[in-house]
């Protein structure tokens, strides 16, 4: 199988193209950089072929795919800085890279007959309530700029294409970028007390543990919405923070305030990102392990 990976340079796509180089499948990696630049961390993604491709290039995306001729794409690439997307003069280009970069790629999709893979995000939602969201609901209402492109972007899929995965994620770490665990070890080294929000409730993800699962979908047919965290039940970001520090052995203190006493955010974060993954299981994918063993693993890839 050839499989075409958008974003390589980010988290998520640097474990994708590992996890295909492990199962000998021919992957392709693409990113805005001219060259790959991520971490070196001995893993085969530099090894594999690359083409530097603006997303938004609608005759690049066309050249380039087409040449390729892929079996599947699996689409990681996205403008992810949620508070900068705020900005009016970002909008342009943040509605360009996550709704008309998705729509181009969707659109060569179905003229080579090949599968798409969309990776989406709990923003989509509306962060109310307390109950998880499902794969197939439809009631969405993002409160953020960030939200409602990336909703743009499961909508022109959804429009374009038959043979689909949406699969929206939450909370997400990996070796290849910055995350809540790399920032909260780097203030834990300065401060003895930090703040962290508390009712903001949901799960993380480890890209690697999600890279092994999407590799996994995208080998079947099994079309659809879904929902991918890691297990271990829902926390919030105050209970994160300590499970950090209580592995990583540092003797930070944790205060949880609201997120109205935390402030600073200029876009709107959901308060409910509880994402219900049972449709993972229904259809007979494995689901991944808990955040804790998966925090226990990441700690022991970096440096801190």
């Amino acid at each position: 199988m050839k499989v075409f990976v958008t974003g390589v340079c980010g988290q998520l796509g640097h474990d994708v193209m590992n996890e295909l180089e492990k199962r000998g499948y021919e992957g392709i990696g693409s990113d805005i950089t001219p060259e790959y630049s991520g971490a070196q961390d001995n893993t085969p993604v530099t090894t594999m072929p690359y083409f530097q491709l603006d997303i938004t290039d609608k005759e690049s995306v066309e050249k380039i795919l087409t040449e390729v001729k892929p079996d599947a794409v699996i689409h990681c690439a996205a403008w992810t800085a949620v508070d900068l997307a705020e900005d009016e003069d970002k909008l342009e280009k943040v509605y360009a890279v996550n709704a008309t970069g998705t729509q181009n790629i969707a659109n060569i999709c179905k003229k080579l007959n090949c599968k798409m893979m969309y990776i989406s995000t709990d923003y989509v939602f509306n962060g109310q309530g307390t109950e998880p969201w499902l794969p197939d609901c439809a009631d969405y209402g993002p409160l953020s700029v960030y939200g409602k492109s990336k909703l743009e972007g499961e909508q022109a899929i959804s429009n374009t294409l038959d043979n689909y995965f949406i699969v929206r994620i939450a909370w997400v770490f990996g070796v290849n970028g910055g995350n809540f665990i790399k920032t909260m070890l780097n203030i834990g080294k300065k401060y003895d007390t930090i703040k962290v929000v508390g009712d903001q409730i949901g799960t993380p993800t480890y890209t690697l543990d999600l890279s092994i699962l999407l590799v996994d979908m995208i080998e079947t047919e099994k079309y659809g919405y879904y929902h991918a965290t890691n297990e271990g039940g829902y926390i919030s970001w105050y209970d994160f923070a300590c499970e950090i520090f209580k592995q990583a052995e540092y003797t930070t203190k944790v205060v949880s305030v609201t997120t109205e006493e935390y402030g600073i955010s200029k876009a709107a974060r959901p308060f409910n990102s509880r994402l219900d993954k049972k449709k993972l299981v229904d259809n007979g994918f494995k689901p991944l392990p808990t955040w804790k063993d998966a925090l226990s693993r990441y700690l022991k890839e970096i440096d801190y």
